[in-house]
């Protein structure tokens, strides 16, 4: 699943880019998808995807799965993690610092977002909590005691496909954090982004019977 230019996201008329002036675009992915009729967005997406995820139970409790999410991880992957979250209990990585010490980005918002959003923002997303959802866009916000990350999901229709784009924004909450992000990067872009994206193809097939 490659890793994008960020030149070609920036171009994409998105809310993010001015919604996240200042926080650094660690990287992008995209992943295109076939195109079975028109008009489906990613909020539709989300929603389809996610009924059939409680069904089959991929998506249960204890693997943290949104009500949003797409990503069904692999056993390599949830392995990974798993050691990762390990780590991160012992070290106390993984707290949520008190919210008088740090600025969520739902702080941003604007009226007008609060009323294009599909969602309610602060609501648990798997890992992290949901900033916005509009129709083609997405926004989820993580920040512990190694980084204040964002995570951006987009959608949109090409003459002959969708593309689904997956952004990371990093945020650094101490001199810690580039030297964690130097850890795990090799981990994320090789092994965890790849299965991930490989999964929302997963998810766009069963939802659209396109198997």
């Amino acid at each position: 699943m490659p890793q994008i230019s960020t030149h070609e996201f920036e171009r994409l008329p998105l809310r993010v880019h001015d919604f996240l002036a200042g926080v650094p675009l660690h990287d992008v992915w995209a992943i295109d998808l076939p195109r079975t009729r028109s008009g489906i967005t990613l909020d539709e997406f989300l929603r389809t995807a996610g009924a059939r995820s409680q069904v089959s139970c991929d998506c249960c409790e204890n693997d943290r799965g949104g009500k949003g999410s797409l990503l069904t991880r692999s056993p390599v992957v949830r392995t990974l993690l798993n050691i990762r979250f390990f780590a991160g209990r012992l070290l106390g990585w993984d707290r949520e610092p008190a919210s008088t010490a740090w600025e969520t980005f739902r702080t941003r918002l604007t009226t007008t977002d609060r009323s294009r959003s599909l969602a309610l923002a602060g609501a648990r997303e798997g890992f992290f909590r949901l900033v916005y959802r509009f129709e083609n866009e997405q926004l989820l916000e993580l920040i512990n005691r190694t980084a204040h990350a964002a995570a951006l999901s987009a959608l949109v229709e090409t003459p002959n496909a969708y593309r689904f784009y997956f952004g990371v924004y990093v945020e650094s909450v101490s001199r810690f954090t580039p030297v964690y992000m130097a850890l795990v990067d090799p981990i994320r872009k090789l092994i965890v982004y790849p299965s991930l994206l490989r999964s929302v193809r997963g998810s766009w097939n069963q939802a659209f019977g396109t198997d």
